[in-house]
């Protein structure tokens, strides 16, 4: 790790006056930091070591995610497209974890990446980065919370139909029932207080990869050797079968990226509660790092092992339209099956519920930096829960508009799904290339936290890789998957992710540039970098010192 650059004086100062603030506190050297970096504290730092690093894998889901995602490499480019665009993508999405760790690192705020942003550009240009990731990160999130939450009502769907048997009949108004149903109880559960959801989440971990590691040694014991798949099927050329009515093998084999790309995404969720969190700098990067490998690894095991126990390729994705469960009940039967995919689902309901308490902290600081046309409401922190239930319910019932997309056309609802990855992994590329772009800047000052790559070869490969692969995925995840394309077949993830930056632009045009600095400051005592001098309090230092220390208790 480099050491920190020299502060100026005047941080010093404000650091001198900020420091005994908080330190009867356990947390005053968290608090400290999050003083140092601009923001006033406002939230209770309930989350320990086991609790972050189980918020950073429950976010990615594994088990949960590969269920729901499993369709799309498996009958678009064939079973070789599930096990190689896994280990691929998640090699990619390695470097991109990495690089937003270090960033996170050295900016832990509820803001995330949409905060560190700012910091990382010259100061005329803060509004207009600040306003184009907070509005793709705050659509990724909220995309993602909806797909994860249509994905789990699917799931749920799909085992009455393994329960009840084939003439069960699942129209797209109980689909959506329940999952405004879901995402209703979601809402609920993330008004506890911190403390309540630290707890909460602790578990969520050991569902998720004991899930995991469960259907994995079920399916290899259940599966004869003579029914299990060759090499050649699973990894080689036998397993590339194109199903996609016109597009070249290449590109139907890239298809199957969406599954890795779609689970290992929100990267940054540990961040959104990075305020929430004990030794922040250290945990939510180190969290962030741990779940990507083990996501990774653990989640390629799972796919090749899936493919080796999958049985004919003919009868998938099966009545309930889950190749996934359809091939743990070939294997383990009904009762078995359905047994274990109630904790697949358990999973899937835990991801939804880390997904809205980070999508939530977003908008909070988003409200909170007047991003949003609120006028700050929906950057409020409850004084009963500590938490900010305006936010929380603003993205329950926001959450719910994709998924109406069920009742026009399935299409559309499956570009959720793609939409998901563009919008989040487009938001965490713009501040790892500012970073790198801006880093001799004289209004630029990158301090690092402790997790750190450096200005090696091996940071810039990470940085240069991670940025390069994001633009080409997009690219994949914006090509219709089916040809001939008709209204039917049409992929909107595009035509709406560019719909929604464009409109936010001609808004920041028209009227946002009046309201929105960029990431501000809370603290009245300090003028920081994410705020032209222009817009800082005019407050007396004994007054600000006074304000500071009232809301930091």
């Amino acid at each position: 790790m480099l050491p920190p650059r020299a502060l100026s004086d005047e941080k010093k100062d404000a650091q001198a006056d900020t420091r005994s603030i908080g330190d009867s506190s356990d947390d005053s050297g968290d608090d400290n930091k999050l003083l140092e970096i601009g923001y006033v504290p406002s939230f209770k730092r309930e989350f320990s070591n086991i609790a972050t690093i189980s918020f950073a894998f429950s976010i990615m889901g594994l088990c949960s995610s590969v269920a729901t995602t499993f369709n799309s490499p498996l009958l678009l480019g064939g079973p070789a497209s599930v096990t190689w665009c896994w280990i691929l993508g998640a090699t990619m999405c390695f470097t991109l974890g990495a690089s937003i760790a270090e960033i996170v690192s050295a900016f832990p705020t509820c803001g995330g990446l949409y905060t560190a942003s700012a910091q990382l550009v010259p100061k005329r240009q803060r509004p207009i980065v600040g306003w184009v990731v907070g509005w793709l990160n705050i659509l990724g999130q909220i995309l993602g919370l909806s797909s994860t939450e249509f994905g789990l009502a699917n799931m749920i769907w799909a085992a009455v139909v393994v329960g009840k048997g084939d003439d069960f009949e699942i129209t797209a108004g109980k689909k959506v029932g329940l999952f405004v149903g879901m995402l209703i109880v979601h809402g609920i559960l993330n008004c506890l207080a911190t403390r309540q959801l630290a707890r909460l989440t602790t578990g969520f971990v050991f569902v998720n990869l004991g899930a995991t590691f469960i259907i994995i040694i079920v399916l290899l014991a259940t599966t004869p050797r003579s029914e299990m798949h060759s090499a050649a099927y699973v990894f080689g050329t036998q397993g590339v079968v194109n199903q996609t009515g016109g597009w070249n093998d290449g590109i139907a084999f890239l298809f199957g990226l969406l599954s890795v790309q779609w689970t290992m995404t929100d990267y940054d969720a540990t961040a959104h509660i990075s305020e929430e969190v004990k030794r922040a700098a250290y945990a939510a990067p180190s969290a962030i790092f741990i779940a990507v490998i083990g996501t990774g690894l653990i989640g390629w095991l799972l796919n090749i092992v899936m493919v080796l126990c999958s049985g004919p390729l003919e009868n998938l994705p099966g009545p309930s339209g889950s190749a996934f469960l359809e091939i743990m009940t070939l294997r383990m039967g009904k009762p078995g099956a359905l047994f274990v995919w109630a904790f697949v689902c358990l999973t899937a309901f835990f991801v939804c519920q880390t997904a809205l308490q980070a999508a939530s902290r977003t908008v909070y600081a988003f409200s909170r930096d007047k991003g949003l046309p609120d006028k700050g409401y929906f950057g409020y922190i409850s004084t009963w829960t500590q938490t900010p239930l305006r936010a929380i319910w603003f993205v329950t019932l926001i959450g719910i508009l994709p998924g109406l997309l069920e009742l026009v056309s399935d299409i559309a609802l499956n570009a959720i799904f793609a939409m998901t990855a563009m919008a989040l992994d487009l938001s965490y590329i713009i501040p790892i290339f500012c970073r790198r772009w801006y880093r001799n800047h004289p209004e630029v000052q990158f301090v690092p936290g402790p997790f750190y790559m450096g200005d090696g070869f091996l940071g810039w490969a990470a940085n240069v890789n991670c940025i390069l692969w994001t633009l080409f995925v997009c690219v994949i995840f914006a090509l219709p998957t089916v040809l001939p394309v008709t209204a039917e077949t049409m992929n909107y993830a595009a035509p709406i992710t560019g719909g929604v930056i464009l409109l936010s632009l001609v808004w920041y045009a028209i009227g946002g540039h009046r309201h929105y600095k960029g990431p501000a400051s809370n603290r009245p005592d300090l003028v920081t970098k994410c705020a032209p001098a222009e817009d800082a309090l005019d407050v007396p230092r004994d007054e600000e010192k006074a304000q500071v220390q009232t809301q930091v208790v």
